[in-house]
């Protein structure tokens, strides 16, 4: 399987959006390796949302159907036809916090890119950052990853390892991660647009590497 070379991005976010402001600023400069076409969100008061009205990104907040934690099938079809009115056809899941089903993942084969706060498959899930530090591990990090049916379980296209330090507390340890997560999302999706890869079984190799 090879990387679609594709342009036009939706972010799909429910929250503060610090990672779409980071995909954006990087859209912004030239340096994302594609455009923000629309920001969809489940909470039409999300940070997420008024980041995207500040930037005149177009925004989307359909209603996501009677579940908190995903879409339903019939909040899906309409997420889907809404998303597919802006012609995009990569989809950046920045704290979206809810789960997506085979259809939307059908509509969008291989395109769907999720950024995870933890070096999978170590802490999937919520609360990653807070079972890291309780867990006691002395490295933790981040991981941008294909989507798949499973829950955080598709291929990593990269991982950024951030040291946890004595001291941490789960704020302090956010931080840091978050950081990570600022830096290697947006470069991620550029080498995603721009660089072939193939994937065999479960890992992604790119092109030129290992040669």
């Amino acid at each position: 399987m090879t990387s679609l070379r594709t342009r036009r991005l939706a972010v799909l976010a429910s929250g503060r959006g610090s990672n779409f402001r980071a995909l954006a600023d990087a859209a912004a400069r030239g340096e994302l390796g594609g455009t923000i076409a629309v920001l969809a969100s489940d909470h039409a008061d999300s940070g997420a949302v008024a980041l995207a009205r500040e930037r005149d990104i177009a925004i989307e907040t359909p209603d996501p159907g009677r579940y908190r934690t995903r879409l339903d099938a019939g909040a899906e079809r309409t997420w889907i036809a809404r998303l597919a009115a802006h012609d995009v056809d990569t989809i950046l899941l920045a704290g979206f916090m809810r789960i997506l089903h085979e259809d939307f993942l059908a509509a969008f084969p291989g395109r769907v890119l999720n950024l995870h706060p933890s070096l999978l498959p170590a802490f999937p899930g919520t609360d990653s950052i807070r079972r890291a530090l309780e867990h006691g591990v002395r490295v933790t990090g981040c991981t941008v990853h294909l989507v798949n049916a499973g829950i955080d379980e598709g291929p990593i296209l990269a991982q950024a390892a951030v040291p946890v330090l004595d001291d941490d507390t789960l704020a302090s340890l956010e931080d840091r991660v978050h950081a990570a997560e600022h830096a290697l999302y947006p470069a991620t999706v550029r080498r995603f647009l721009r660089e072939p890869f193939t994937l065999e079984g479960r890992r992604v190799r790119w092109a030129g590497e290992g040669a």
